[in-house]
């Protein structure tokens, strides 16, 4: 997967700020760019579209860029590069903290920028690039160079993509075929050794995941859990 093909969704209330971001980022490749200039139309904009990266102003009136952050974009694992005029490390921390994947203070250089994005997409979609094997779970079919799963519909296939936390997991899945993986395995692997928390969170994704892959998700064959143990893809 080529980074600079990423849905990036810009969030400040600064429309200038946004369409100099979006001019610095198009100069650079990156053709899937968009805008939102308060947390509620950024909202509006993910229920319509996924997102493979937000640059997202912290400092917004009424609702700010962290509670939103928490609301919205840590539920649905999307990398979040903060962008704030403040410089203190207190709120510096706060943004890594809630788990952003980074945090860039105004005024900044274009090519800080740039080097930030390119940054956080080679390591959030690491391995999508060098994987090119495909594989078949039961009727769907999995293309994890691509980031996706093909669902039978009709006499055609609808594609659906992966999120990178659901790609994560089912790539681990796959790699381990026919093996049972524990929870602790399954959230370090996926959130790293603080994970802890984190469980609730791995059951929705393997709710989402059996969603793509089973043909009844509330009765699957293929994604099993395994009582007390944790979850095994069958072959």
């Amino acid at each position: 997967m080529d980074y600079r093909e990423a849905r990036i969704l810009i969030v400040d209330d600064n429309e200038e700020l946004c369409l100099l971001i979006e001019t610095i980022l198009r100069r650079e490749g990156y053709k899937s760019l968009r805008a939102a200039l308060s947390c509620e139309e950024a909202r509006e904009r993910l229920g319509r579209e996924r997102a493979d990266l937000i640059i997202l102003d912290v400092n917004f009136p009424g609702e700010d860029g962290f509670t939103f952050y928490q609301d919205v974009c840590r539920r649905e694992e999307i990398p979040v590069i903060f962008l704030s005029a403040r410089d203190q490390d207190e709120d510096r921390l706060t943004g890594l903290g809630l788990g952003a994947d980074d945090y860039l203070t105004k005024p900044f250089l274009s090519r800080e920028l740039i080097l930030r994005c390119a940054a956080v997409l080679r390591r959030t979609y690491r391995g999508r690039e060098k994987e090119e094997e495909i594989y078949q779970v039961g009727s769907r079919v999995v293309n994890l160079s691509a980031g996706t799963v093909g669902i039978p519909e009709g006499e055609g296939m609808r594609t659906v993509p992966l999120p990178n936390k659901e790609f994560q997991l089912l790539k681990l899945f796959l790699e381990n075929r026919g093996r049972i993986l524990t929870l602790d395995y399954l959230a370090e692997s996926v959130w790293g050794e603080n994970y802890y928390g984190y469980e609730n969170t791995l059951m929705v994704h393997i709710r989402k995941l059996r969603e793509k892959l089973e043909e009844n998700p509330g009765k699957p064959q293929w994604l099993i859990t395994m009582k007390g143990l944790g979850y095994r893809l069958n072959k």
